[in-house]
């Protein structure tokens, strides 16, 4: 287990052996990942229990990988997917990254569509404005007739969101492939690297870890109201809800307070420090991402 200097958290390093202990743990008792501020539970709920983002990061696979590597990797073909504007391009980079998180990260495919849900919806919001449209008069070349208006569509319009939609599946899967095989230290031991603003770096890592505490805090306020049968009918429902948000703002700002002496009794100066793996770049790797840009420059060629 190694310790960081000064900072936030206490960075954990298990074993493989380890890992799936925890992970098997975690399953049987609706737990997530240890985060490091205090070995509280602190996750969100994406229908399998509470397992936070860095949990899946601590226990993929892929965490081996050297992580300036996975990095610019996920930025490069996220740019890639929205220079070339390919469907063809866009297609393969979301198998190709969803595969490789999925099957060589052994997340799992239920896991990774669990994560895809809430992307799922706003880009369908989305799409869906953009291929429909609202008329009093029949337009286009599909129509459906509701009462005094009609819902038309054209040929291009339906054409032109499937893209847009491949294109945005696509973007998220490369951040995924980021954000579910690298911890967030090695993420910000990255853009410290690059000499990205201190400030900057440590409100990204901050805010970060407080959406957690915030989920953490309402998680536990709501099984609260549960087993009180706050939630036994609609009214009720309602109540329990705005008094659940009434009183969210109050706990967060005293976990926050907490949360800063903890950090200072442990000599922190002001700046976030990690420990850190030496993890080289395997030259595989990089004749891999070679190889994958060369495959995706071809097929945007051909198809353009």
């Amino acid at each position: 287990m190694g310790l960081q200097s000064s900072g936030w958290k206490r960075g954990v390093h298990l074993e493989p052996q380890e890992q799936d202990d925890l992970l098997e743990h975690g399953h049987r008792h609706g737990c997530g990942s240890r985060n490091g501020h205090s070995g509280r539970i602190f996750g969100h709920q994406h229908g399998e229990g509470h397992l936070s983002i860095d949990y899946y990061a601590y226990s993929s696979e892929m965490r081996p990988w050297n992580p300036s590597f996975k990095i610019v990797m996920s930025v490069f073909f996220l740019i890639c997917v929205i220079a070339m504007d390919s469907m063809a391009v866009s297609a393969i980079v979301l198998f190709t990254m969803a595969a490789l998180v999925m099957f060589k990260g052994k997340l799992g495919v239920r896991r990774y569509l669990n994560l895809m849900t809430l992307p799922f919806i706003f880009i369908a919001l989305s799409s869906a404005a953009i291929a429909f449209d609202f008329s009093l008069a029949p337009k286009g070349e599909y129509c459906l007739h509701l009462g005094f208006f009609y819902i038309s569509a054209t040929r291009a319009s339906l054409i032109s969101t499937a893209g847009l939609v491949l294109k945005a599946f696509s973007a998220v899967s490369c951040l995924y492939m980021m954000t579910l095989t690298t911890p967030m230290g090695e993420i910000v031991g990255f853009f410290r690297k690059i000499h990205m603003p201190k400030i900057l770096v440590e409100l990204m890592y901050m805010i970060y870890r407080f959406i957690f505490i915030l989920l953490d805090a309402q998680r536990r306020m709501s099984v609260a109201a549960r087993s009180r049968l706050g939630y036994c009918d609609r009214k009720t429902s309602w109540y329990s809800f705005g008094r659940i948000f009434s009183n969210l703002l109050i706990i967060s700002l005293k976990r926050a307070n907490a949360y800063y002496d903890a950090m200072e009794s442990r000599c922190y100066d002001g700046d976030l420090r990690f420990l850190e793996d030496e993890k080289p770049l395997k030259p595989s790797l990089t004749a891999g991402a070679v190889l994958f840009t060369a495959i995706l420059a071809g097929v945007w060629y051909f198809t353009r």
